[in-house]
């Protein structure tokens, strides 16, 4: 074996231990962003779920609030009918009388 075919050798040698030393060091760049990949799709899972939570909470506000308008309109008009019937009452005493 010649000097120059050592050399090449000792090269090549050189450079295949250069490039697993890339494939090592990408591989170990690929796992981080496997892991930082997989802590985004918790991170929005979590924020899907409380979006939901928050939807529901807030169609339950809504209900409520119809309700309540609901309530609202409900005794004023019972206040009107009551006192509709008292001056009715009123009208039928002075009829009467």
């Amino acid at each position: 074996m010649t000097a120059k075919e050592h050399e090449l050798i000792q090269l090549l040698e050189t450079r295949v231990g250069q490039l697993l030393q890339q494939d090592e060091a990408l591989r170990e760049q690929f796992r981080a962003l496997e892991a930082k990949i997989a802590e985004r799709d918790g991170q929005i899972a979590e924020l899907e779920r409380q979006k939901q939570e928050m939807k529901a909470q807030y169609d339950n506000l809504k209900v409520a609030r119809i309700l309540e308008l609901s309530d609202s309109d409900t005794r004023n008009a019972r206040q009107k009918i009551n006192r509709l019937v008292r001056d009715v009452d009123k009208c039928i005493a002075l009829l009467k009388a």
